[in-house]
């Protein structure tokens, strides 16, 4: 049976699903486990997520990553993506990078569990708990999966809580920007800095920003943020974009679109104008991070090409 420790790995669920002259009918389910809780487990699959009672389960077991990546790739683009979301904060614990921005996003108030925190992990985990506390914050870690499931394990068994899975996408730019563009869209008009509109969408969806959010979104020195108004000058969709790392990664962060203007593909159109940028500046593919739970999202970007890379839990101390 399936535990804890198994929480953001690739399993298959044989489930009972009927009976038939007086025996029973199984189905298999293979996705990622999710959730799991004391009645039921959670996949995300390939036709979507799947919740199943465990009343239900007959046997479930831990299988290969379908495509797993080398704990180096998963390393390189952690740290291209910490240098796109740069706390104003930090230490290091080893390699291990302690983070803190005022509380503002579960990503810039996270130590990221990623290479050698230079002593064992349970003298790791106690120096976190330290680091955040003498800093006035609830410890949280970001443990990168399937690389750091002993740190989720350990992180398990003392206690700590998990966020929802959060998907580490990536997609090749050439298709994006390959797509005929849409000239019944207004433009994607892109600037050094932020509106004040902009900021303000933002803050709809990610609460009041602080001084440490600002400089967390203009921090980094290859940046853009793209702003789309209709045709009275309304503010209807944002994002920002950040070539960070050695690869030279896009990062896409922060896409949102007004209610009233959803459904008209304005997301992709974003997108893509954020491609043309990147590829000005020597990107050739790109990445996102969003919630497993987030599924008109998780669409949207498997329909531009994303696919994902790997998947991390972000973990908060008990009490």
């Amino acid at each position: 049976m399936l535990r804890q420790q198994d929480v953001g790995h690739r399993v298959v669920v044989r489930r009972i699903v009927g009976v038939s002259e007086d025996r029973p009918l199984y189905t298999d389910a293979l996705g990622e486990l999710v959730d799991l809780t004391e009645t039921e487990l959670t996949l995300a699959t390939d036709k979507g997520t799947l919740r199943v009672p465990l009343r239900e389960v007959h046997r479930a077991k831990r299988v290969p990553p379908a495509r797993r990546p080398h704990a180096a790739a998963v390393i390189a683009l952690e740290l291209a993506a910490d240098q796109a979301w740069p706390a104003p904060v930090r230490a290091k614990l080893g390699n291990w990078l302690l983070r803190a921005a005022d509380n503002w996003t579960g990503r810039a108030n996270s130590a990221l569990a990623v290479g050698d925190p230079d002593r064992p992990l349970d003298a790791a985990i106690d120096a976190v708990e330290k680091w955040y506390r003498d800093h006035g914050q609830r410890p949280m870690i970001n443990a990168p999966m399937p690389l750091a499931a002993p740190v989720n394990a350990t992180l398990d068994a003392r206690g700590w809580s998990a966020r929802p899975l959060t998907l580490v996408q990536t997609a090749s730019l050439a298709p994006i920007l390959a797509a005929p563009g849409r000239t019944d869209l207004p433009p994607v008009d892109l600037a050094d800095s932020p509106g004040d509109d902009w900021y303000a969408m933002v803050a709809d969806h990610k609460g009041t920003l602080p001084p440490a959010a600002i400089r967390i979104l203009t921090g980094v020195p290859e940046k853009v943020f793209a702003h789309v108004h209709d045709a009275d000058g309304a503010l209807i969709a944002v994002a920002r974009g950040t070539v960070t790392g050695p690869d030279r990664w896009l990062g896409v962060a922060l896409l949102q679109t007004a209610p009233a203007a959803r459904r008209r593909g304005l997301g992709r159109h974003v997108v893509r104008g954020l491609a043309q940028w990147a590829a000005q500046h020597g990107a050739t593919r790109a990445y996102l991070q969003v919630e497993e739970r987030n599924t008109a999202a998780v669409a949207l970007y498997g329909r531009l090409g994303f696919s994902t890379h790997h998947t991390y839990l972000t973990r908060e101390a008990p009490g």
